[in-house]
């Protein structure tokens, strides 16, 4: 059964050190994809702005500088305020966003409740579905003995 760990957060989006806009954006965790947290940003468009990373990343981002290449996450404080500055980076352009970190928190330590660190591969069934590709079955005997055996003469042998 799938769970879903969603919480709604007004971001802000950075323009300039001076001046920054509030987005509405909502933060989801699914574990039928347990490696990945999804953001989605609401910015006003016809359709939404959604985001994917590891979840890791995330959890790694509330306490320290990580990540690189299109998604980098560090904690700052802002105004005497907590927050997780995520800087995304595509062929489109470039973000910086500030998330309230006592919210970002809690939400990661929800999605850590529901599915703990180093549990993800479980509930994809990986182990399942590789025990049942390599499980032999029995028109398996045919392609793996040999077709001439050694005591009958075979077709052209004198």
């Amino acid at each position: 059964m799938q769970h879903i760990v969603e919480r709604e957060l007004e971001l802000r989006l950075v323009l300039s050190p001076e001046r920054a806009i509030p987005v509405p954006a909502r933060l989801s965790y699914l574990t039928d994809d347990p490696y990945a947290v999804h953001i989605t940003f609401h910015i006003g468009s016809e359709t939404p702005v959604h985001w994917t990373f590891a979840r890791e990343l995330l959890v790694d981002g509330v306490f320290r500088p990580c990540g690189h290449g299109d998604v980098r996450i560090w904690p700052t404080r802002v105004d005497d305020r907590g927050v997780i500055c995520v800087a995304l980076t595509s062929p489109d352009g470039n973000a910086l966003l500030e998330m309230p970190s006592a919210a970002v928190a809690a939400w990661v330590e929800r999605t850590l409740r529901v599915v703990p660190p180093g549990s993800e591969s479980s509930l994809l069934g990986l182990d399942d579905a590789l025990a049942e590709l390599l499980t032999p079955l029995p028109a398996d005997d045919l392609w793996l003995s040999d077709p001439w055996s050694s005591d009958e003469p075979q077709d052209g042998d004198v």
